[in-house]
Order: C-alpha cells, then structure tokens, then sequence
C-alpha cells in the first residue's frame, strides 16, 4: 500500500508545477484554485490509481502462472499467446458500451459493477483445465474490465481543469507500474505456497490476487461521487468554481453538436487509436513476456519475481517525471513521440542482450518507462480534442480500437516463438510498431488543442 500513499501525496500536489508570477490581487483566487484541486485529488485520484493496481495484477498475473500452468495443463506458447490477447478481444467489444452506460447511470454504479466481475472471474480463472476454457475466462475477463480505463478517463474530465489533468493521468497510469512492482513479487510468493489448500500455486495466484478487486467494487459503490453537482463534500461556492473552470474546456465547441457520429467522422479519431493500439502493444510486451526472457536465462521463479518488478519501478519514475514535464511545458506531442521512440528501438535491440540479465532488464525497462509515460501523456489529448457530447463515445472508441494492441502483440510474439524458437522476431516488430505511431501523431495532430497538445 506505500505506493499507492506515495500516489496520494503526489495527488494532493498537484498544482506545485504550476508556478506563476501573478500579481498580489490574484493570489486569492489562485489560493482557491490549489486548495480545490488539491481536495479533489485527494478524494478521487488515489481510489483511482488503486483500482488501476489491481486490474493490472489481475490481467496480468497470467505471464506469472504460465510458468507454471503451462506444464500443468499442457499448453504451448501459442495457445498462451492468444489466451492472453483475448482478453483484449473483450475488451475491444465492450468498451465503448460501458463508457456510454458510465455517461448514462453514472460511475458510482458502473466501477462497482467493474471491479466485482472483473475480481469474480480473476479467481474462476483458477479452475481453467483446457485452452478453450483459458480462452472463455480470458475474454469475459476483458469484457468484465472493459470501461475501467476509458472510464477513468472520462470522470477525470467532468472533475479536473485541463491544466492539471495530465498530472492526474500520470499518476492514475503509474498504477500500472505499481502494480508491476507489488505484482511480481507477490506472484512469486503465492506460487511458492504450491498446496495450500491443496491447490497448485498458479492457481492460488488467482484466488487471492482476485479477491481485492470485489472489496474495493463494494467499497465504490459507497465511496464514489458521480458529478461535483452531487458531491456533499464539495461547498457551493467549490462547486462554482469548478464548473467555471471546467467550462472553459467546453467553450471552444460552443455552437457544435457534438456526436459519437462526430468523432466517427474524424480521420485523426482513427489515428488516434492507431496510436493507442501500438502503446498497448509495448505495455503488453513487458508484462506478459519478460518473466519469460528471465526465465530463458535460467532464473528461478522467486528470482524472476524480485527482477521483474525492476521495469515497472523505471517505468514509476519515467511517468512522474515525463507527465510533469509535460504539464509544466503544456506540450504533448513530443513527449509522447520521444517516449514512444525510445520503447521501440529498446524492444528491437534485445537480442543484443539475449544472454544478459543486465542488459534484457535495462532494455525491459526503458520499454516500460517510454510505453508507459508515453500512454500517460497521451491520454490528455482525446479528452481535450473531443467535443463535451463526444467525449463517453469518443474516448471509449479510441480505448478500444487501442485494445487490438493488447489482442495483437501476444499473439504476434507467441507466434514468431513457435515459427523460430525466439520471441526476439515478434518483440522486434512491436518495436517498429512503437516508432511508427510516435510518426503518426506528430503528423495527425498539430497546433495547441485546449491545453493538450502542441
């Protein structure tokens, strides 16, 4: 948990990039805008962060118990390959739904709702004994996650300024990278406890990582507020100041009709999701393959699970630092473009490293600190670039066509292993994957959008 405290206290910071020389008259208002912001974050950014740290460990606890469940169950690397991408699958299909029902019912019912699936299939997936059960639980797993993310997203934007969101999503995506370090290790642990309860280790990976997921989805149903208009904890003239200063987000598309079939109709809506496609394919890369490269190296597992938690730390420090610096220079394109640059041509050079554990780590983590800063960054521009109405639809679209990444680059990689015997082939062309979306946007989208881009 001292992770997510340290989220915390970052959260309640969250205007201290901001420094400004404004005249004495102002110091007031400008008093009011950092205690309110910092009220919020506190209320919503470390409950989000948190949720975030276990979906990650849920989905991604598999490429922990592959190293032992495979033998067990007597799967190849191909049939882990999809199992594991097809949890993409579901959630593909139904993100855009949940982001729309989250617009709709509001997100106290809809994290609830999330969570408690997501946490009751994490631990069905403990009595898998074939591929196409393996493939079932994975993609309703998906399906059951499916809107967490984009919904995350979309609550920030009806609770945080523009100006301050970016710091807000670097911290909400470092849960990821948390997870990472507090998910390997803990996976090591429970799959040393093979027998207790007279079931397997990897089996009890997913029982007992499982369970926090259902806790806290019943804790948001009380928790969660779904608008500042609703929140008892907010003063009326709180609530006054947030929605003028939400407002000027919304200005620049006063006398537009903002649509889903707006943003359909926007070919940088496509790119945009080409882009966030490749990032999920680099995040994958590094969670569901790097016990794996460990592992080819003739490590054992409680090692594995100490050395693997070393790419999402560097990934911890590369989002705070990359997201602040984003903030503080209100620029994103090229952060995201060097981010993204610098995970690509990592991912292409392991083979360089393939009978290192130095090098294979130090080459895992500047793919996780450059695929994960880059995901952080990027996802303060959708919100800004979308009309207000487009926003639930929007948003889930481009998180969703995004998710084929997720679908992707497992199958891509599982795939070259059983064609060449090396996952450096499929691992390679995720690579140029990388390089060539950071092109993408800097192409697609130009000029200052609300704050988001530049």
């Amino acid at each position: 948990m001292k992770p997510t405290l340290q989220a915390q206290a970052d959260a309640s910071d969250l205007l201290d990039q901001h420094e400004t020389a404004a005249p004495p008259k102002a110091a007031a208002p400008d008093a009011a805008k950092r205690a309110l912001d910092r009220k919020i974050a506190w209320r919503i950014v470390p409950l989000a962060v948190l949720g975030y740290v276990i979906a990650q460990i849920d989905r991604g606890n598999v490429a922990f118990a592959k190293l032992q469940f495979m033998g067990d169950l007597s799967f190849s690397e191909a049939v882990y390959g999809l199992g594991a991408g097809l949890f993409f699958a579901g959630y593909f299909l139904f993100e855009v739904p949940s982001n729309l029902l989250l617009a709709r019912i509001g997100a106290r019912l809809t994290f609830t709702r999330i969570m408690v699936l997501w946490g009751a299939l994490s631990v069905g997936m403990a009595f898998i004994t074939t591929p196409t059960q393996f493939y079932v639980m994975r993609f309703l797993l998906g399906a059951a996650e499916a809107g967490f993310f984009p919904g995350i997203i979309l609550y920030f934007s009806f609770w945080l300024p523009p100006e301050i969101r970016g710091r807000a999503t670097s911290l909400f995506a470092m849960g990821a990278s948390i997870a990472g370090v507090v998910g390997s290790p803990l996976s090591a642990w429970l799959m040393s406890l093979n027998g207790l309860h007279e079931l397997r280790g990897w089996q009890l990976i997913f029982m007992y990582e499982g369970i926090p997921a259902i806790l806290l989805g019943i804790f948001c149903y009380f928790y969660v507020t779904d608008k500042p208009d609703d929140a008892r904890w907010l003063t009326a003239d709180e609530k006054r100041l947030l929605r003028e200063r939400l407002s000027t987000e919304a200005a620049p598309h006063a006398g537009k009709q903002g649509s889903l079939a707006q943003a359909f109709r926007d070919p940088k809506v496509y790119l945009l999701a080409l882009a966030y496609l490749s990032i999920l394919a680099g995040t994958q890369a590094v969670s569901l393959w790097t016990p794996t490269l460990l592992k080819h190296l003739g490590l054992g597992i409680t090692t594995i699970g100490g050395l693997a938690a070393i790419p999402p730390a560097a990934a911890i420090v590369a989002v705070l630092l990359i997201g602040r610096s984003s903030d503080r220079r209100q620029e994103r394109r090229w952060h995201f473009a060097l981010s993204m640059f610098a995970a690509g041509l990592s991912l292409f050079l392991l083979p360089l490293a393939s009978t290192s554990v130095a090098g294979t780590l130090a080459l895992m983590a500047i793919v996780s600190g450059g695929a994960w800063a880059a995901l952080a960054v990027f996802w303060t521009i959708p919100p800004a670039y979308l009309a207000p109405q487009a926003k639930a639809g929007g948003i889930g679209f481009i998180s969703s066509a995004g998710a084929i990444g997720g679908l992707v680059s497992p199958i891509i990689v599982g795939w070259s292993s059983n064609m060449t015997g090396s996952l450096f082939g499929g691992l390679a062309v995720i690579g140029v994957m990388l390089g060539l979306s950071a092109l993408a946007l800097l192409v697609s989208v130009r000029g200052r959008v609300h704050g988001a881009a530049r």
